[in-house]
């Protein structure tokens, strides 16, 4: 039997969770306990009503989150935030939320496994936040523009979508998955004129002209579903157990 109190320890140390902060509020970790033993992983993007049920009626009792369950300011647990939470008890589903840490995490986090699966090569970090760089760079492909457009298309068919306004040859690419805003200040200052994320403003559809940038916002959930894979592969394998990625289809 793999106890609860095991897969927690090592999703901590794997995630760095006591050593990256994440914003206020926010709380990685353990969120909703179950009976204490573990048979099956999940992985969803968000802690949601339906994510919750699917994982319950696949026999998940390990459900690893990127979007937990917990933010400033703190929800009573009342009507459908309550409703939630008694689903998890009732179906005996453990939360585990990885915020940031699964974000900027070189080897399980988001932005490195898009990287990845873009082909595209990491050379550098940007964007601090309390002590930790949030943004992963990348080298720009041989192809320029062409080729990070086309394998965007591929990975993100349905969520793809480009503002072309800088290099055709990029040399230095950032990514941000999910919301890029925080990034834009910071895009031109670390050399950098191509930005792959997962949302934007209006606003920086203007500033995309002006400054002479590549934006490619390519849907907040699509470009966040790498890093809660990668973590519930590493402890199923660690310790036996399947594991299933709970798909919860958003267009945003």
């Amino acid at each position: 039997m793999v106890t609860l109190q095991e897969i927690v320890a090592f999703c901590d140390q794997r995630t760095r969770r006591i050593e990256i902060k994440d914003f206020d509020g926010a709380h990685n970790g353990l969120q909703i306990e179950n009976g204490g033993s573990v048979k099956k992983i999940g992985a969803a993007v968000d802690a949601g009503q339906l994510p919750f049920e699917k994982a319950i009626t696949e026999g998940i009792d390990f459900l690893i989150c990127h979007h937990g369950l917990f933010w400033t300011p703190p929800t009573p647990l009342t009507g459908a935030n309550a409703l939630k939470v008694r689903t998890a008890f009732d179906g005996n589903l453990a939360i585990y939320g990885a915020h940031l840490p699964l974000d900027c995490h070189p080897e399980i986090g988001n932005n490195a496994l898009l990287a990845k699966e873009l082909g595209l090569k990491t050379i550098d970090t940007f964007l601090s936040y309390e002590g930790t760089n949030m943004a992963t760079v990348a080298l720009g492909p041989s192809g320029g523009r062409n080729e990070i457009s086309e394998k965007l298309q591929a990975v993100f068919p349905d969520t793809y979508q480009a503002i072309e306004y800088g290099s055709a040859n990029p040399e230095r690419i950032g990514i941000l998955t999910g919301s890029g805003q925080s990034a834009m200040p910071h895009l031109l200052p670390n050399g950098i004129d191509t930005l792959i994320t997962g949302e934007l403003r209006q606003h920086h559809f203007n500033m995309a002209q002006e400054l002479g940038l590549n934006l490619y916002p390519c849907g907040h959930y699509a470009t966040e579903i790498f890093g809660v894979k990668a973590l519930a592969a590493e402890v199923a394998l660690k310790f036996h157990l399947e594991w299933q990625f709970i798909e919860q289809p958003c267009s945003l």
